[in-house]
């Protein structure tokens, strides 16, 4: 039997809590497990539009994660399968984390520039040892960004959202060019580059270092050519 089956739970074993976030595949919800009372996310697909079964984005999020277990990436507890009463979904929970790092940026506005640069320091060691860990297992993430970044109430970051993510290999095989949210994508995925590997995240890191110190997008672009632009004008 398959990781991603075995040992499924019903939604109803979970109590729906709120609403954490929407995105364009599904909504994340924190629950609460009735029978450990532990909190979790609960990250609801949407099926709707999926004519032919189980969308591959997800089943390759789910096996990433099964696969990439480490302290700086989210914790899968489970695949959940049954649900009766939301006909056109399907489930995954994951150990809840309480903040988007987004919501640590705020914070930052409010305390003083040494304070801040120590906690950009934290949060960059943190990450650069979940991609690592990642590239470590042949794992590109594809689609690194503040966003899918979560913090814990103890402080340990979480790289989540694995939608995009897949394993990779030497040599080098073409995939498609049209991957990364286009604020943190590199120049050789805007030039069409189909052959890339650990760069590509390596360059989203870099991004994010520069939007947690600066407390905005290092490269807000609103195309694919002006996020060229803007990247030229600073290296050129």
């Amino acid at each position: 039997m398959s990781c991603c089956v075995q040992g499924c739970r019903s939604v109803e074993e979970f109590q729906c809590l709120n609403r954490i976030e929407e995105g364009t595949y599904g909504v994340v919800y924190r629950a609460k497990d009735k029978k450990t009372d532990e909190i979790v996310a609960l990250k609801r697909l949407k099926m709707e539009k999926e004519k032919e079964g189980f969308p591959i984005t997800s089943l390759r999020e789910i096996n990433t994660i099964l696969k990439a277990q480490h302290p700086n990436i989210v914790t899968s507890l489970m695949e959940t399968m049954k649900q009766p009463f939301l006909p056109g979904t399907t489930l995954t929970a994951l150990k809840h984390t309480e903040l988007l790092i987004l919501a640590i940026m705020r914070r930052f506005t409010h305390i003083s520039s040494v304070s801040c640069t120590g906690e950009v320091k934290t949060l960059m060691i943190q990450l650069l040892r979940g991609v690592r860990h990642l590239h470590d297992n042949w794992i590109l993430h594809r689609d690194l960004k503040t966003s899918n970044l979560l913090l814990s109430h103890k402080g340990i970051l979480k790289i989540g959202d694995f939608g995009l993510a897949r394993e990779y290999g030497s040599p080098l095989k073409p995939y498609t060019p049209v991957v990364v949210t286009l604020w943190y994508r590199s120049p050789d995925l805007l030039m069409g580059a189909k052959e890339y590997s650990t760069a590509v995240d390596m360059w989203s890191v870099g991004c994010i270092f520069g939007e947690l110190l600066t407390q905005k997008p290092l490269f807000p672009g609103k195309s694919e050519i002006d996020q060229i632009n803007k990247v030229f004008k600073v290296f050129f």
